[in-house]
């Protein structure tokens, strides 16, 4: 999406502390909003925030089941823990997702929580799941892009002997109804992960909410990146997400101003739960600029 191109906005419903049929109802709305364009959901296993244990769904799980709810939504996760799930069977996972959907997924992944986060290492621990340092993390990313897209695109098995992840008679089929295959979006700040994402995304996202300065610092570092590889930076949409606060709508509205300002051309608007009645028509309303 080119840096002068009007930006596209959606909303983010993390599946924690909420019911499904309440994330169900502001999706089946959304659906219904067309300055709504996206929907995302979050790769948690444990609640990362309010009672510890309290409810939270599995996010691949829920995102083929919403899927099959709606109609229009480009929808995904914001984004997905490469450190879960083995990245051919994510992306059979994600496969599955985008021929449920009709060919309305956005592919978002990143290297999982973050190892300063206070609560990163409970849901690994508490599922049986390795946490591996930050470094193996990013450089199990770039394999695994390149094990997903083989995947989505090759049309014979193939062999991968990779430092972190080893396939023998890897093939995917179905392959996606999206070709070449489904948008790929990297999350994440840190440059290891811009690296990742230069080489392989079409979008790429970062958390908002602080100095935009630092925001539009981190992408200028990825249209660096690029120009090493010989990739047009204009090549990858630059993502945000923003919280929103329903009693202060004003700051959320300047943060979308001043990220579009930047270069953000997908922004994702976090909405807290509970979610109030109505609510993807009050985001609609209150936050999406109309001109």
């Amino acid at each position: 999406m080119p840096y002068d191109s009007p930006p596209s906005f959606g909303i983010m419903t993390a599946p924690m502390q909420v019911g499904y049929h309440d994330v169900l109802r502001v999706w089946r709305e959304a659906d219904t909003i067309p300055e709504i364009g996206h929907a995302w959901l979050f790769d948690h296993l444990l609640p990362i925030a309010g009672e510890l244990t309290g409810p939270v769904h599995e996010g691949w799980t829920l995102l083929a089941a919403l899927a099959a709810q709606t109609r229009r939504l480009r929808l995904g996760v914001m984004v997905t823990s490469n450190r879960f799930r083995p990245p051919a069977l994510l992306a059979k996972i994600a496969t599955t997702v985008d021929v449920v959907s009709g060919g309305r997924l956005d592919f978002g992944i990143g290297v999982g929580s973050r190892p300063g986060h206070p609560l990163a290492r409970r849901e690994y621990e508490a599922h049986g799941l390795p946490f591996h340092d930050t470094a193996q993390a990013v450089a199990g990313l770039g394999e695994a892009c390149t094990v997903i897209r083989r995947l989505w695109t090759e049309d014979e098995p193939f062999d991968f002997d990779g430092a972190h992840h080893r396939l023998k008679g890897a093939f995917g089929n179905p392959k996606p109804v999206q070709r070449p295959h489904p948008p790929i979006l990297i999350g994440g700040r840190s440059s290891a992960t811009l690296r990742v994402a230069a080489e392989h995304a079409d979008l790429w996202n970062i958390p908002g909410g602080g100095d935009i300065a630092d925001l539009a610092g981190r992408s200028a570092l990825l249209d660096r990146y690029c120009a090493e590889i010989g990739r047009d930076p204009a090549a990858i949409t630059r993502s945000i997400h923003l919280p929103v606060a329903y009693d202060r709508p004003g700051p959320t509205r300047d943060a979308i101003g001043a990220a579009v300002e930047a270069g953000f051309r997908h922004i994702v608007l976090g909405l807290p739960a509970p979610y109030p009645d109505g609510v993807a028509r009050w985001v609609a309303d209150e936050l999406i600029p109309t001109h």
